[in-house]
């Protein structure tokens, strides 16, 4: 059998402490680069536009469209066929509305809470770090939707009642009041941004969609049906105080109470979703 032996090796010195070290004792800062920056950061439109694209280019999205469309179409119809099609413009602009306000804010939901169950957060925030961008690009997107598609139902409530008009002979009534047209415009936006407000505080779509739903109705049917809960409801539910938008008048008081019930439904769940989003650990 052969064997090998390592060589010997030789003891080390120790070293003298007054030695000097070979490495620099001063680190140099790399002077900054002349000209243009390589790099620049991602433009606020390009993710508002890529927000938009998660919103309407993707199936759920899509069906959702056509769900809102089949409904409006419904309606119309309906109210073209009943009572002669006698019909106000207001009447008709509230079936254009009413499934926009109530189907739109799952839009604004699976806008947000697509990052966590497609797993696109990785991406989204690896190429803008900076989640508060993120999250305005979300927000004011959803609105530019609203603002699209109050824009359509003013159009289709125009058209139905014109040819209503043309082809069933009723009497024209184009007369709205302006705080009509703010109610319901309002009742589309802030639905909206009720929904990104609660994508974002849950991050999980099927607890948003949930909550979204059931807590406000709960809440404004424990209102109407608890003695003791009738005035607070009188400032906090927002289907309440809302009303008297559609009815052309408010009171100072009233418009008090819209703007407690809207920051506790609308505001709130906002505020503290973004500040939820900017802190989520993304995995």
């Amino acid at each position: 059998m052969i064997t090998t032996t390592s060589p010997a090796t030789a003891p080390v010195a120790p070293m003298s402490p007054n030695a000097e070290s070979s490495l620099p004792t001063t680190a140099k800062v790399p002077s900054r680069l002349a000209g243009p920056r390589p790099a620049i950061g991602v433009p606020f439109t390009r993710l508002m536009h890529v927000e938009l694209r998660k919103m309407l280019d993707t199936r759920a999205g899509r069906w959702l469209l056509v769900g809102i469309a089949a409904i409006i179409a419904i309606a119309l119809t309906i109210m073209f066929f009943n009572d002669g099609g006698q019909h106000s413009f207001e009447e008709y602009l509230q079936a254009t509305t009413m499934p926009m306000a109530i189907i739109l804010p799952v839009v604004g939901i699976l806008a947000v809470t697509s990052e966590w169950s497609q797993r696109t957060g990785l991406v989204t925030f690896g190429l803008e770090p900076r989640r508060i961008r993120v999250a305005w690009a979300k927000l004011l997107s959803a609105l530019a939707v609203g603002v699209a598609a109050f824009a359509l139902a003013l159009a289709l409530a125009g058209i139905a009642h014109q040819a209503a008009i043309t082809f069933r002979g009723i009497t024209a009534d184009w007369g709205i009041d302006g705080l009509v047209l703010l109610g319901a415009g309002g009742y589309v936006l802030l639905g909206i941004a009720q929904g990104v407000g609660f994508g974002m505080l849950f991050k999980n779509t099927p607890a948003a969609i949930v909550v979204y739903f059931i807590l406000p109705t709960a809440w404004s049917i424990l209102g109407s049906m608890v003695s003791w809960l009738e005035s607070a409801a009188e400032w906090l539910d927002m289907q309440r105080t809302m009303q008297p938008l559609f009815s052309g008048s408010l009171t100072g008081e009233q418009w008090a109470q819209l703007g407690t019930s809207v920051s506790l439904w609308v505001v709130l769940p906002l505020a503290f979703g973004i500040w939820r989003l900017t802190r989520a650990e993304v995995k």
